[in-house]
């Protein structure tokens, strides 16, 4: 799971993006352990299908769009002929739809958007404003799926089926409105290696950081010390899971609560 491929990222995303050298020479230990990249929709088809995964199936995921997919991914993408999957916020890429003030940097444009997805890039959704969806009430979940949806199928003339969630965070609630919505597949982050038992609306990345040497890189793409070196983001993540918890109870109490006040 990428984000940002930039040179000098602003700060509110430094520590998630990777630089384009770093990119290059990862994308280069992939070509030269014979790995085969897959975009999200079809490594699921396999999977559902029941059909063979070729040799050292890899997933190369993008999420939110940002301007440094096509200035710098794509270009060594293409030279390795690598398929890859993005996720687009739709409410922060340029354009009528787009949220002023939402992204967090310079965000490709839709025209960029087409030419990656005419180079092999598997074109998936990312929500509109990219909110923590297991917060939002269900009108509020439905429009920012449903907006992704069509927006996107409107730009490309073709429907996204895979989605990834905001900051990775969903619940069995969540993930029946993504289906509802159209979309037949989602990633989470869960820094685990994927697997067909896995829900289909709730497979696992492994996080790609500025942090992430070239050794560390070529022990997760290998499969080892994955659960180590993600040891701390898996206590986090436990916290943060508590915490949603807890305001998602005290959002519904409250608002159950308001419904039944006498006059309303």
């Amino acid at each position: 799971m990428y984000h940002a491929i930039a040179h000098a990222p602003p700060p509110s995303i430094r520590a998630l993006s990777v630089s384009p050298d770093a990119f290059a020479a990862q994308m280069r230990l992939l070509d030269e352990g014979s790995f085969t990249p897959l975009t999200v929709g079809g490594l699921t088809a396999a999977w559902r299908g029941g059909q063979p995964l070729p040799v050292r199936p890899v997933l190369i995921t993008f999420d939110d769009g940002y301007q440094g997919v096509h200035r710098h991914a794509l270009p060594v993408l293409r030279e390795l002929g690598f398929p890859s999957t993005l996720f687009v916020a739709t409410g922060w890429l340029p354009g009528q739809h787009q949220i002023a003030g939402a992204a967090l940097d310079t965000m490709l444009d839709w025209d960029e958007v087409r030419e990656l997805a005419a180079a092999g890039a598997e074109i998936g959704g990312h929500s509109h404003s990219h909110p923590q969806l297991d917060q939002l009430p269900l009108g509020a979940l439905r429009y920012e799926l449903e907006t992704c949806w069509k927006i996107i199928t409107e730009q490309l003339g073709v429907p996204p089926y895979s989605f990834a969630y905001p900051y990775g965070y969903s619940d069995h609630r969540v993930r029946q409105m993504v289906r509802t919505a159209g979309f037949t597949q989602a990633v989470v982050v869960h820094n685990a290696l994927a697997g067909p038992r896995q829900d289909p609306f709730s497979l696992s990345r492994m996080t790609v950081r500025r942090s992430t040497g070239a050794e560390e890189f070529a022990r997760l793409i290998e499969g080892r010390a994955v659960t180590r070196t993600f040891a701390r983001d898996r206590i986090l993540t436990k916290g943060y899971t508590v915490v949603r918890r807890s305001r998602r109870l005290l959002w519904k109490t409250a608002w159950t609560c308001a419904r039944h006040r006498p006059g309303t």
